[in-house]
């Protein structure tokens, strides 16, 4: 049972720790939340009404009767407060505002160029922000935190990029500090894998509490969920795995300064390299996606040989994580199933049997909008936990 008669283990209120039961939207009964928490159902009540006195839980349909009274039900108020959520690219961004059931209610999209430095494309951002909210109808007031994912290494506590390869300018820059001084909210920053995942699992696998979601773009990289929470790692760059040296690699260079990374031979870049040497009018990754949808021969083989490459990589992933599914995303998803036959074709060659038995290998079933989606559950996941609830009924 939850306590939730006195102050939780984290210093919350008891109207934090109820409300934790609630966020999942499952309408309850005050006898259900009493038998939940094995505390009375006076005490509930009160909790109830202080959590109905903020908005976030509201009365839905009465519970069927069995006999006497109906029982009125509680649960989560999706649209009492908002988020922002941002996803930061290298030449792209999406602007977002979710509800607090990670819906997405607005968003815009727009260009940018992330080497102009933090002030420029975080003023852009705020400027979107602001004009996206007037929008719809909406004030600062109504936002309870703002998520941003960026395209690079993020130290998640302090919302700070390390050393980012395609960032000049943003390396320890006070993201979090420079927007929350704007916006006058709590302020989330994380590297874009790290996102992805989370949007991942939030829509398109709720109940999966192993994941894995790969990013196949201009780098390679994943987002690790193990036990229903997000691995970041003591750095922050847990997932790095565009930098594991494969067997096929030897001698090939990357941008890292390192020989032989994944990165260097299976990221759009690379395949488009390949192709390229081999004679083809390739010009970068969108290329090769259009020869494939095209049914070009040479293509398609050598996107199903990166996926062989992927595959060899996550093979140890599987062995040391045990996900339940992994879900390939970022721009290289769009060349359907050959990348991910390539990646099913290694893992489930090389691993245990009983490692693969349940494993799913699918394409990301959020795809393009995993990232903002993300960025939006990262800012929910702060606003709504229990240390978030306490700030707002102090």
């Amino acid at each position: 049972m939850v306590d939730i008669s006195r102050g939780s283990t984290l210093g919350g209120s008891g109207a934090s720790e109820l409300f934790q039961l609630l966020r999942d939207g499952s309408p309850r009964t005050r006898a259900e939340l009493a038998a939940k928490t094995g505390v009375a159902r006076s005490t509930i009540a009160l909790r109830v009404e202080e959590l109905m006195s903020l908005g976030l839980v509201s009365p839905v349909e009465d519970a069927q009767s069995t006999g006497g009274r109906p029982s009125s039900q509680f649960a989560l108020n999706a649209s009492a407060k908002f988020v922002l959520a941002a996803d930061l690219g290298a030449t792209h961004a999406t602007i977002a505002v979710s509800n607090l059931g990670g819906a997405i209610v607005g968003e815009t999209m727009g260009s940018i160029d992330i080497a102009d430095g933090p002030p420029v494309v975080l003023n852009w951002l705020i400027k979107t922000a602001r004009a996206l909210l007037k929008k719809h109808g909406l004030l600062m007031i109504d936002i309870l935190a703002v998520g941003i994912g960026l395209p690079g290494p993020v130290e998640h506590s302090s919302g700070r990029p390390i050393n980012p390869p395609i960032m000049p300018g943003w390396d320890q820059f006070d993201v979090a500090g420079f927007v929350s001084e704007q916006l006058d909210v709590p302020v989330l920053v994380d590297n874009d894998v790290n996102i992805m995942a989370l949007g991942e699992q939030a829509f398109g696998w709720p109940q999966t509490e192993n994941l894995l979601f790969v990013k196949v773009g201009t780098g390679i990289g994943a987002g690790v969920i193990s036990g229903g929470r997000l691995l970041r790692g003591a750095q922050g760059i847990a997932g790095d795995i565009g930098h594991v040296q494969i067997a096929r690699g030897a001698g090939v260079a990357c941008h890292c300064g390192n020989r032989g990374c994944l990165e260097a031979l299976a990221s759009g870049p690379a395949i488009a390299r390949t192709l390229s040497a081999a004679g083809l009018d390739v010009d970068g990754p969108a290329a090769v996606v259009d020869l494939v949808k095209h049914g070009n021969i040479e293509a398609i083989q050598a996107v199903r040989q990166a996926g062989r490459d992927l595959g060899e990589v996550l093979t140890a992933c599987v062995s040391l994580m045990n996900p339940s599914v992994i879900a390939v995303g970022g721009s290289m998803a769009a060349v359907g199933d050959h990348l991910i036959a390539g990646v099913r074709e290694i893992i489930y060659t090389r691993s245990m049997p009983l490692a693969t038995s349940k494993l799913t290998i699918v394409q990301s079933a959020a795809g393009v909008n995993a990232a903002v989606l993300g960025a939006g559950i990262l800012a929910i996941h702060h606003a709504l936990s229990p240390e978030g609830i306490d700030r707002m009924t102090a």
